[in-house]
């Protein structure tokens, strides 16, 4: 299990998987939270957000001025629907729908999906811990994909997490990822060997000036992000239009 390894974590001040899913957590929230106030975006797409309370919360708190779904593979959707609507929770501007992120096109694609929204509306998109379960190759080509599905908007805006793989050589990164692989019940990947080549990835797949946001640059806004081995953790902010 996870609790010697935090504890560990914690006695010696090194990285714990909590201090880290709490500063990724904290920073997207924050960079979606500037996107809506600005008027900039007033569609999200959360892409295999699992139980994530998020869009419950950003549909709360924003109300009509948002449209906010989350999209999931069919049995993860249908368990979300569900517990939406059994704690009354459900409402038009917050729906969970199903969708698999590999896919280019068709039914149940992010094509299909972006087709059925405003395309004078700017358009957020977030991965939370997803990309964490594939290999570059195949990063690269859902970057590709949502790109693209972006494009279609006057404003785009691609949230995430991603995990560098620079060497892995530090005793930090091997106990964070054997956590990571451990909390998620299978293998984990990073990718790209440097900050450079993540953003010319991102580059490729049609975003203009991709930023890797270092938790620790925001630890004056967010107390959640100035605790030990924050900085493991990137955040994509990647726009597209506008």
């Amino acid at each position: 299990g996870l609790r010697l390894p935090h504890l560990v974590a914690h006695r010696l001040g090194r990285p714990s998987m909590d201090n880290i899913l709490l500063a990724r957590h904290r920073l997207i929230d924050l960079q979606l939270e500037r996107a809506i106030s600005s008027g900039e975006i007033t569609q999200v797409i959360e892409v295999a957000a699992g139980l994530s309370p998020r869009g419950w919360r950003f549909a709360e708190r924003h109300g009509r001025r948002i449209r906010y779904i989350e999209a999931d593979l069919p049995g993860m959707a249908q368990r979300k629907r569900d517990l939406l609507v059994n704690a009354g929770l459900d409402s038009e501007q917050h729906t969970v729908v199903d969708l698999n992120a590999l896919l280019d096109d068709g039914p149940g694609s992010l094509q299909a999906l972006v087709a059925g929204l405003d395309p004078t509306q700017g358009t957020a998109l977030i991965t939370e811990g997803l990309i964490n379960y594939f290999d570059t190759d195949t990063v690269v080509a859902m970057w590709a994909r949502f790109g693209r599905a972006l494009a279609r908007f006057p404003n785009g805006l691609y949230l995430s997490d991603l995990h560098l793989d620079s060497g892995g050589a530090t005793l930090a990164s091997r106990m964070f990822m054997r956590m990571l692989s451990t909390f998620v019940g299978g293998k984990v990947h990073l990718h790209f060997r440097s900050q450079q080549e993540a953003l010319a990835a991102l580059r490729a797949a049609g975003f203009d000036a991709p930023e890797l946001l270092d938790p620790r640059a925001f630890a004056d806004s967010l107390p959640d992000c100035r605790r030990p081995g924050v900085s493991l953790v990137r955040i994509v902010c990647a726009r597209r239009g506008g």
